[in-house]
């Protein structure tokens, strides 16, 4: 693995794309997420490359105009790594490796390498060496020709370069090989949620970054690993919580991230288990970031995916110490109030406040309306108590908290 201050010297220029799908101000969003990503790895994003078009060149992903404005950039300022901000295909990696003559990385490859920094666990590694070798085995013609360029850094870390690995057969072969593993350590963690017993489950699901394993220290007293950048957990962390007289566990889980890799939510169908298997969902969400609404449906679609957006939540809009909005002079009479100049009262009043949608709004790091927090966690984990374990029902009246 490459050192880690050679690594955070690695200067990287970020390319995206204006398209009907994807207008200048979502293009310039994702780009700001994909710099996000870069510093993660251990990267500088020193410019950024924006080309509007009706869709991505099938060959080149950008013009040859702008791609050639690209290579002149690089070249004159020894620029090692080129990103570019959608999943490239196997053709267009070879075609642009060909003209830039750099390292060439797309978001996924990008985030399947944050994922193999973070990962801890036995299960974490596998997962993610799984994914990388099914992202890596259509685009093993691209290796074979450009091994002379492999120096580590960003997007190498995890399945080896070398010829030998570099093989489909080999690949493939591996890739069976580290499926039969995580079945084996499926099954591990199967009997590990067995041997929970009937204990009501509340996962924490969400947005990376948004404040979920802050959350879960304050609330259940433990040290899970916490930062202040994207992915920071990956291993699923689940702990025991008494709230009042209740207790149940709360499992940290991973964060999701719009454009998330296919391959990642494949191999990670074990850790998702977490979520599957919860009774209530507590979906953190950063109310500070400009665009929360969109990770709400991010967040949404993957539940959907795996069959949980069902599931009885609670919506916790966290970091509102960070929050802030535009204002309007008194005399100004021409500016239109908009999302940007709402409050948080304004947003409590919005959908927010419709009877199917159980809202909560806090601070974890300054531990703001922690006390409601806990009490509308309380209600919602009796609810199902009650349904469990009908005959205790008199225990939730009698308890009092000093």
């Amino acid at each position: 693995m490459i050192d880690a201050k050679e690594a955070i010297s690695e200067k990287a220029v970020l390319i995206g794309v204006i398209t009907q799908l994807q207008d200048e101000t979502k293009s310039e969003e994702y780009l700001d997420e994909l710099e996000f990503l870069t510093s993660t790895a251990g990267g500088i994003a020193v410019k950024r490359f924006v080309q509007k078009m009706e869709r991505p060149n099938p060959k080149t992903f950008l013009g040859a105009g702008k791609l050639e404005d690209v290579r002149a950039y690089i070249h004159s300022n020894n620029i090692g790594t080129a990103i570019f901000d959608d999943e490239l295909s196997p053709a267009q990696l070879r075609n642009i490796e060909k003209i830039l003559d750099c390292k060439i990385l797309d978001r996924t490859n990008l985030i399947l390498d944050i994922f193999a920094q973070r990962a801890q666990t036995s299960s974490a590694k596998t997962q993610v060496e799984l994914a990388q070798h099914e992202y890596l085995l259509p685009r093993l013609t691209r290796l074979w020709t450009h091994l002379d360029k492999q120096k580590g850094g960003i997007g190498m870390r995890g399945p080896g370069e070398t010829e030998i690995e570099t093989d489909r057969r080999i690949i493939r072969d591996k890739i069976t090989l580290l499926k039969k593993r995580l079945k084996t350590i499926d099954k591990q963690m199967a009997v590990q949620r067995k041997n929970r017993g009937k204990m009501v489950r509340v996962a924490l699901v969400g947005y990376t970054n948004v404040g979920k394993s802050t959350l879960m220290n304050v609330i259940s007293k433990s040290e899970v690993f916490a930062e202040n950048k994207l992915f920071a957990t990956l291993d699923t962390t689940v702990r025991k919580v008494v709230i009042k007289n209740i207790p149940f566990l709360m499992t940290d889980t991973v964060g999701f991230i719009r454009k998330l890799p296919t391959q990642l939510v494949e191999s990670f169908k074990s850790t998702l288990d977490e979520v599957r298997e919860a009774d209530l969902l507590l979906h953190v969400v950063d109310i500070s970031h400009p665009n929360f609404e969109d990770h709400i449906a991010s967040v949404n679609t993957i539940l959907d995916d795996i069959n949980c957006v069902d599931k009885p939540t609670v919506m916790v809009f966290n970091k509102i110490d960070a929050y802030q909005y535009e204002t309007i002079d008194e005399d100004d009479l021409e500016t239109e109030k908009s999302k940007e100049h709402y409050t948080l009262q304004d947003w409590q009043k919005t959908w927010m406040n419709k009877d199917d949608v159980e809202a909560i709004f806090i601070s974890a790091l300054n531990k703001q309306n922690l006390d409601d927090f806990k009490d509308k966690t309380y209600e919602e984990v009796k609810k199902i108590h009650i349904q469990r374990f009908p005959y205790n029902d008199f225990l939730y009246y009698e308890y009092k908290e000093e």
